[in-house]
């Protein structure tokens, strides 16, 4: 009777998530008018137009998520781990490029990073780099001569850097551009999957890995730029997790973390909320070891600093650029929720179904407790919270707060990645008997958006 009221709330869940969804879609086109013209995306909540297609990728992209949905789960169980973390890197690149492919080569995923707002537009005018940090702030705001492209001035110096230094050693063009972006992006999954490890649960671990590399966020991880900033701050995660490990803290690994999650900051400025997914791994594991990592963010500060850039500044421009453009005129009436349904689509109904689970995950003390052994209910807590509900709950909170900032309207599903993708944590909570379902569901509405939808990143 339990099992059968608790898999209710997961179809309670996840309706009340489509119905977020369908209300999201709905919208727009009864409202109508300049208001609708206002909500600037043809396919709102989703950024891009209503188009159905089919392309070199829909067969390959069928035949990869039956092949998940069927073996997956059995072989996540099974493999050994390094195998497993293998498997779960392919599979989820092949799946990502196959949904590019939907859209065609050129369309999909060659040029997707050569158009005039992107990256690859600026690179060809860097010439010093020293240069270019010292005087990023300056061409931030818009109309004025040497104004940066939209999606350059939108982010600090690093996103450009990454471009102008892959162009420098040989890999320019956007070919090479979506490649790094999609196969770092993708590596998301397996740095998730590691996270969940080393923090005490292999079980959840390999249960979460057939959904991560069958992610509906893969539309997105293939390819943006977002996809890289999630590949690096998700890497910065696991490394913390790992460098806290009870059985002996390593600093080496723990200053890496830092300089990732630095360097993450200079990738976006939204990453600052990865702050909350760190200190999800810093409640369970304790402070002590920590400290190699902040000195980490710090030389990475330090070192931008050097050269020119202050962040503060930086987002603070920033701020005011957001409101040159279309932002003023999108209605936060509409995107203050339909950013959470654009979310939807990234991480899929099978991660709202197993939000149901996560407060019984969290195993918070009572208030007596607390009140009565402070210590001995946080030392009961961390041996009993479930990592997958917790990492979960902070990607979410993370969004939330992103949402809060209103720098975030429309698009979401996109620049959101970084915390998407530990959203997805939550499915390792559903029990195995309906892994194959809730794979299924993911599946067939991610090929649904990609085959009905010509996403715009």
């Amino acid at each position: 009777m339990r099992r059968a009221r608790t898999r209710r709330a997961d179809l309670y869940c996840a309706a009340a998530a489509a119905a977020l969804l369908g209300l999201a879609v709905a919208v727009p086109p009864l409202v109508g008018g300049q208001w609708r013209q206002n909500v600037f995306a043809g396919a709102a909540p989703l950024f891009g137009s209503w188009l159905p297609h089919v392309g070199w990728g829909s067969g390959p992209s069928v035949v990869i998520a039956v092949a998940v949905v069927v073996y997956g789960p059995p072989l996540a169980a099974r493999l050994p781990w390094r195998r497993l973390l293998l498997v779960t890197w392919l599979t989820a690149l092949a799946w990502a490029f196959a949904l590019a492919m939907v859209d065609g080569w050129q369309r999909g995923f060659a040029g997707r990073l050569t158009t005039y707002h992107e990256y690859l537009y600026e690179v060809g005018g860097v010439d010093d780099i020293a240069a270019m940090v010292r005087g990023f702030a300056g061409r931030i705001l818009d109309f004025q001569p040497d104004s940066w492209t939209t999606h350059v001035s939108g982010h600090p110096p690093g996103a450009l850097l990454v471009f102008v230094l892959a162009d420098r050693v040989g890999l320019g063009g956007g070919v090479w551009a979506s490649v790094l972006c999609t196969t770092v992006g993708c590596s998301a999954a397996v740095a998730v999957v590691v996270t969940l490890r080393a923090l005490g649960s292999e079980q959840r671990a390999r249960a979460a890995a057939p959904f991560l590399a069958l992610a509906p966020a893969a539309i997105w991880l293939a390819v943006s730029a977002d996809a890289l900033f999630a590949g690096v701050t998700a890497w910065a995660v696991a490394l913390l997790a790992l460098a806290l490990a009870p059985d002996g803290r390593n600093p080496l690994l723990a200053f890496g973390s830092g300089v990732l999650f630095g360097f993450g900051l200079f990738l976006n400025y939204g990453l600052v909320l990865m702050a909350v997914v760190a200190g999800a791994v810093v409640a369970v594991r304790g402070v002590r070891g920590v400290w190699p990592a902040v000195v980490g963010v710090v030389l990475v500060v330090v070192a931008f600093a050097a050269a020119g850039f202050w962040w503060w500044d930086g987002y603070q421009l920033v701020v005011q650029r957001y409101y040159q453009g279309i932002a003023t005129d999108r209605p936060v009436s509409y995107w203050v929720w339909a950013n959470l349904a654009a979310t939807v689509c990234a991480v899929g109904l099978a991660s709202a179904a197993a939000s149901s689970r996560i407060p019984a995950g969290l195993a918070l003390p009572s208030p007596t407790e607390v009140r009565a052994n402070l210590s001995g209910a946080l030392k009961n807590w961390r041996t009993d919270v479930d990592p997958a509900a917790l990492l979960a709950v902070a990607g979410l909170a993370a969004i939330l707060l992103a949402d809060a900032s209103l720098l975030s309207k429309a698009e979401t599903e996109r620049i959101w990645l970084p915390f998407e993708i530990w959203i997805l944590a939550a499915t390792a909570l559903l029990p195995r008997s309906t892994a194959r379902v809730w794979l299924a569901v993911q599946a067939l509405g991610t090929l649904l958006v990609a085959h009905l939808i010509l996403t715009s990143w």
